[in-house]
């Protein structure tokens, strides 16, 4: 009986017996022999056991429950975790630990050096009582008793802004202005605010809307008249006006005289659109936007009196020959527009897509001057505001009809922006001719490159990579091209290499047309003679109007830097508004392209019946 294997299995070890040979093996061992042990020094062991061969190793197996892998799997897939923590982790985790410092922006692009410099241009342009903060040293306080003896106005027509390089208050190409600029903060809010100039624009936007609440009873719903104009420039006067005398605005001694209007459907309405975006602008401020949206709706109805529609300018040559009005229908377009936006009231969208409207504005004729953006014609503008509820919000009938209308026209005048169509003629260093070569084209040029950048910007929030023009199509690229192209121009790439913003690059105009800019602020006041050896002399300005964009080049590319040529060296409000609004589209410095789609619709209410609720439970 063998003895048990408590460890399981065969205690044999071959598994098979040993031969009869084997046996008699091991019966002939001698046991002295085996007893005996007999060591080999090293030679020996040498020569007997030969090189000595290193055996193979088996692969050897872990078991970790789930598999079964190699050891040496294990440990090189375990040393290059080790690796990557060492040559990964423990960055992160040192970086993570030390103390966080923000990057430097990138550097600012041209764009936008040039609009710090362009909003300068309102703070040299302001009338009335200065802030401290102005920060126009040869500036000062003016026009003091602008309207103190109108019985009707409580406070006067104490400030706003002179128009140009004259001491006259124009209120449409003002208006205008400050519709302009609210418009581009309404778009742009965020960029502003990245250049650290959002509080500059509010404050030059508020100075014009505080004066604009001066020119009618703003603070009545029914109206009988506006005032229109401060200071008269009669051409050829020998009378002391603004244009026969050439004083800085701190030294006028002459008459003002104040021009009120007792129909003013374009005036009022523009009046109306500049109060209204304001008070979009300022909504973060709710009673000063109210007191705007109130007033905005006393001038709307003013300008929309069906016995008062009779344009502002007709029969006031004192007006006519400087900001003649050539229709109304535009403004009431423009104005409903922005009335919509700041009110939500359904009333002004009914309007605006009346069929009647377009019609009376000729918005569908095809008229490649309507397309054009002016202080005079605000039709394209307006159609692009009603477009922008169009393809963000899709309000569908009844509107559908009329906003599809302006939708396609607002197509129609990009494309006529595009050279290949021959819309309009070009000069050879690729100015668009806008306004046909006559004077002072670049208050024309840069409100069609704000145009076209914002409708690209649209284009690229709702996520739509062109359009047609015909059976042509075009990305939003082409449009960019168009605006940067026209801007560039402005800033001084063209034939002449010169910058036609003062202040903005090394060769810009030197002889402004400008009485403040012209005498020298050194104490003396000179008479309303005196300063006409200021008006004829040849040398440059003493005080730099910084941000001003002149009247501009010819259709030939020619420049005259010469004071008294007021059609190539004249700064204006509303030549500056357009610049301004298209440098903040075009910059890219503290953040990328694009628009706030959606701060424009707050007070819009929901555009479809809201669902019923949901029917109670049943009960059996």
């Amino acid at each position: 009986m063998s003895a048990g294997n408590h460890w399981g299995g065969s205690l044999e070890i071959h598994g098979d017996e040993a031969t009869d040979d084997e046996q008699s093996r091991n019966l002939d061992l001698d046991p002295r022999a085996l007893s005996r042990r007999h060591y080999l020094d090293e030679t020996q062991q040498s020569w007997l056991l030969g090189p000595q061969v290193a055996k193979k190793r088996k692969n050897e197996y872990i078991d970790l429950g789930c598999f079964v892998c190699k050891r040496k799997l294990l440990w090189w897939v375990l040393g290059t975790l080790f690796v990557g923590f060492v040559v990964i982790g423990v960055p992160i985790i040192i970086a993570k630990s030390l103390p966080k410092h923000k990057g430097s922006p990138p550097p600012p692009d041209e764009y936008s050096k040039a609009l710090h410099k362009a909003l300068l241009f309102f703070n040299a342009q302001k009338s009335g009582r200065l802030p401290k903060n102005n920060g126009i040293p040869w500036r000062g306080d003016s026009g003091l008793n602008d309207g103190v003896n109108q019985t009707d106005l409580n406070h006067g027509l104490v400030g706003g802004y002179y128009d140009a390089g004259d001491n006259i208050k124009f209120h449409f190409p003002l208006a205008f202005s400050m519709s302009l600029l609210s418009w581009s903060v309404v778009e742009y809010s965020s960029k502003y605010k990245a250049l650290g100039e959002y509080d500059h624009i509010r404050d030059i936007i508020k100075w014009g809307t505080d004066y604009l609440l001066l020119t009618f009873n703003s603070s009545a719903t029914q109206i009988d008249k506006i005032y229109a104009q401060v200071g008269v420039g009669k051409n050829g006067s020998t009378t002391p006006d603004d244009h026969f005398c050439w004083q800085r605005p701190e030294d006028m001694s002459y008459p003002r005289p104040i021009i009120s209007v007792t129909s003013a459907p374009d005036l009022a309405g523009e009046i109306s659109a500049a109060l209204a975006s304001a008070s979009i602008v300022f909504r973060d401020n709710p009673s000063y936007s109210s007191r705007l949206l109130r007033a905005a709706s006393t001038a709307y109805n003013f300008a929309r009196s069906s016995s008062r529609r009779t344009p502002y300018s007709r029969s006031n040559p004192d007006i006519a020959n400087f900001y003649n009005s050539t229709g109304y229908w535009d403004e009431y377009m423009w104005s409903a527009a922005w009335m919509y936006y700041a009110t939500g009231n359904s009333s002004f969208a009914n309007f605006a897509t009346d069929p009647r409207l377009p019609k009376n504005a000729k918005a569908f004729a095809s008229v490649s001057d309507l397309g054009v953006l002016s202080w005079d014609n605000k039709l394209p503008a307006a159609m692009l505001l009603w477009t922008r509820l169009r393809v963000f919000l899709n309000p569908g009938y009844p509107y559908e009809e009329s906003l599809r209308g302006y939708f396609n026209a607002t197509g129609l005048t990009m494309c006529a922006n595009l050279r290949r169509f021959n819309v309009f003629n070009w000069t050879k260093g690729g100015m668009s001719e806008l306004n046909h070569g006559r004077p002072q084209p670049l208050q024309y040029v840069v409100n069609a490159a704000f145009l076209a950048n914002l409708y690209a910007d649209y284009m690229d929030a709702t996520k739509v990579p062109g359009w047609y023009c015909g059976p042509f199509y075009f990305s939003t690229d082409v449009l960019r091209s168009f605006a940067t192209s026209q801007i560039n121009y402005v800033l001084g790439d063209n034939p002449r290499k010169m910058s036609y913003v003062v202040g903005y690059g090394k060769n810009y105009p030197r002889h402004i047309h400008h009485r403040g800019a012209s005498i020298p602020h050194n104490g003396v006041k000179y008479s309303c003679t005196a300063g006409w050896k200021w008006r004829d002399a040849k040398t440059p300005n003493p005080n730099t109007i910084t941000g001003a964009m002149v009247g501009g080049p010819d259709k030939f590319d020619g420049f005259s830097d010469v004071r008294t040529n007021y059609n190539y060296t004249e700064p204006t409000m509303a030549g500056n508004a357009g610049l301004v609004a298209a440098l903040i589209s075009l910059t890219s410095t503290g953040g990328g392209p694009g628009i706030d789609k959606n701060s424009i619709f707050a007070s819009l209410p929901p555009l479809f019946p809201a669902a019923p609720p949901p029917p109670p439970p049943w009960k059996p």
